[in-house]
């Protein structure tokens, strides 16, 4: 818990402003699939405070099936996200036969990496109207934008921000808005990375992607450089500079000018885009520059105030 660790330790660990609790294991875990562990076994005492399933509020619940070490914790309960966290200190990454070490470069990344696109069924079932879906912004969006977010407030400096319009302006300028002081844009960002052209020497922020087997944030060369790197994963980022055009049927050839179309609308959710609190918080209390009066006052109406539209 917060009140239990001093907060030098605490900035020792990365963390500069209170939060609820910290984690004590050892960082740098690798996150896997359940399904895709192989030559382990659960520890039935280690179930935790589960509901339906395991928390891994115990710590480690798996052990080597060869020397009964504990080696991952297994999280598969009710409401969470099923995940089976390898220990860094217990479990080393090795190359499988036949697998280049080699990273993709960036080229390679800009033309082959997959976008992740921003809206995904839902489907709902039971209740009194039945089974049905509808549409939502994607969870993976939501948690993008909280992360990016935070970096953004951090290189405003406290001044208003302009990100570009369309889906950009759709997922970030509402929250910087609520969050920034009012009056004209003093500070701009805009999308950069691999195959986009060189920005201009007067852009203060940019919004580029982060490498998916490196974690490395691509950065800019030029005038550029001195900029604000805000990172998204690559995913998002691809998304956001080449949007794919929604055909909702195969097509062929293009309509007549004076042929209405009658073609159903690209989904979209019926309400505006939320940036997720918790990974919000989660990055911004992992930025030095959350000491800063301003920024603190955020986070701690953040804290205080649940009903604001843009979490």
């Amino acid at each position: 818990m917060w009140d239990e660790i001093d907060p030098v330790e605490a900035e020792a660990r990365g963390i500069f402003a209170p939060v609820h609790a910290l984690s004590d294991s050892a960082p740098g875990a690798i996150v896997i699939a359940p399904g895709d562990i192989r030559g382990a076994r659960l520890i039935p005492e280690k179930r935790g405070g589960a509901c339906c399933g395991l928390d891994g509020a115990d710590g480690p619940n798996m052990a080597c099936e060869a020397c009964d070490l504990p080696v991952a914790t297994r999280v598969d309960d009710c409401s969470l996200w099923q995940a089976a966290r390898l220990s860094s200190d217990a479990v080393r990454r090795v190359l499988v036969d036949g697998v280049h070490a080699a990273p993709f470069s960036w080229a390679e990344l800009a033309e082959r990496g997959e976008s992740t696109p921003p809206f995904e069924p839902i489907a709902t079932w039971g209740g009194r109207f039945g089974s049905s879906h509808y549409w939502s912004w994607s969870p993976r969006w939501e948690a993008a934008a909280g992360q990016a977010l935070a970096h953004l407030l951090v290189a405003s400096k406290g001044q208003p921000v302009e990100v570009p319009n369309g889906l950009t302006a759709d997922v970030f300028q509402r929250a910087l808005d609520t969050l920034l002081p009012a009056g004209p844009p003093t500070r701009r960002a805009l999308l950069a990375g691999p195959g986009k052209p060189s920005p201009d020497a007067g852009v203060d922020i940019l919004l580029v992607p982060v490498h998916p087997q490196t974690g490395q944030t691509w950065a800019p060369a030029g005038p550029a450089a001195s900029a604000y790197p805000v990172p998204l994963p690559l995913g998002v980022w691809l998304w956001l500079v080449s949007p794919q055009p929604y055909l909702p049927v195969p097509a062929s050839g293009g309509i007549p000018q004076d042929v209405l179309r009658d073609d159903p609308l690209p989904p979209r959710p019926n309400y505006l885009f939320r940036v997720d609190r918790g990974t919000f918080q989660h990055t911004l209390v992992r930025l030095p520059a959350v000491h800063t009066p301003w920024m603190r006052t955020i986070l701690e109406n953040l804290t205080k105030d649940r009903s604001a539209d843009i979490f």
